[in-house]
């Protein structure tokens, strides 16, 4: 059977996902794991750190802008990842999700290059979070943040992360069983949301705690230029 978009979506909507052996293997399987790792959308964990790095504005963030890239930087192999699970069928059946307004990317951009971000799929109230990379230090997590402030702004409920990692912990994943999973993923679907590619500095500042403060450096959505 031909794996579509559409199919993939229902997949979803069931909780289920497929994953590929490694980036060279055609074959995928459907994985549905006993716990699932989710990121509470409240009292997310933003290390004293990572808020400097925020505060300074060292990344352009957008959406949605070179979705393929991000999908690429993920799958590229790395000295601590030699292999992922993303292959040619993989970033094939989410840029058609991405075309359908599906799946979503934020990406962290410094002088003119991508260096870093993650990519997911929305349906309903949830995101599922597939992959992230850094090219540079702590892209992925300022990544993270800003997906989490967009999700919050957006109506969203759940942010379903797979599995639970330890950068994950980091920010306060966690895993429940599965028919916890799927009560939780029933009721998002039953909502509606909406998925800012722009948000205000105010609403980084409320995810961070903080009152708002004009933005340093590259603007939080600052668009391409054409």
């Amino acid at each position: 059977m031909l794996l579509t978009p559409e199919i993939l979506l229902k997949a979803y909507a069931i909780g289920v996902f497929p994953m590929a052996e490694g980036r060279h293997y055609s074959e995928l399987h459907w994985i549905d794991p006993d716990q699932r790792g989710i990121l509470p959308l409240e009292g997310l964990h933003v290390s004293r750190k990572l808020k400097k790095r925020l505060r300074r504005g060292e990344f352009e963030i957008r959406c949605d802008c070179d979705f393929g890239g991000v999908i690429e930087g993920c799958a590229e192999s790395r000295p601590e990842r030699p292999d992922t699970w993303i292959n040619g069928t993989i970033r094939s059946l989410y840029g058609g999700l991405s075309d359908a307004g599906f799946a979503h990317s934020v990406e962290c951009w410094k002088d003119g290059a991508l260096v870093g971000g993650l990519y997911g799929v929305s349906m309903g109230a949830a995101f599922f979070g597939e992959s992230m990379f850094s090219r540079a230090t702590d892209a992925s997590k300022v990544a993270l943040v800003h997906l989490v402030a967009r999700l919050r702004k957006g109506g969203y409920q759940l942010l379903d992360t797979q599995f639970v990692t330890p950068h994950l912990q980091r920010f306060g994943a966690l895993e429940i069983p599965r028919a916890d999973y799927q009560r939780r993923l029933s009721a998002a679907l039953a909502q509606e949301s909406f998925f800012p590619k722009e948000i205000s500095q105010e609403d980084l500042d409320s995810l961070l705690g903080e009152k708002s403060r004009p933005a340093p450096g590259p603007t939080l959505d600052a668009r391409p230029k054409i």
